[in-house]
């Protein structure tokens, strides 16, 4: 009598029915993943990188660099 009573198990395309619920699932969660790398990591640094090459001026570094004495070749003055 108990048998009756339970549903017989799915035992066809079973795994082609879990496979696209895991693929989906899998395609969301790495496009959500890129999303917040680029928009976590990626944007605020090209940011910084635009903010400090705006105001940077090589030949000062180069001369501070030249006067601390970090080259050989361009002597201190």
């Amino acid at each position: 009598m108990s048998s009756a009573l339970l549903p017989k198990p799915q035992m066809r395309r079973l795994l082609a029915r879990r496979m696209k619920l895991h693929l989906f699932g899998a395609f969301f969660v790495s496009v959500g993943c890129a999303a917040l790398y680029k928009f976590g990591v990626a944007e605020p640094r090209k940011r910084a990188y635009a903010e400090f090459y705006k105001n940077y001026d090589a030949m000062k570094d180069f001369e501070v660099m030249r006067a601390a004495g970090v080259f050989e070749s361009a002597p201190p003055k």
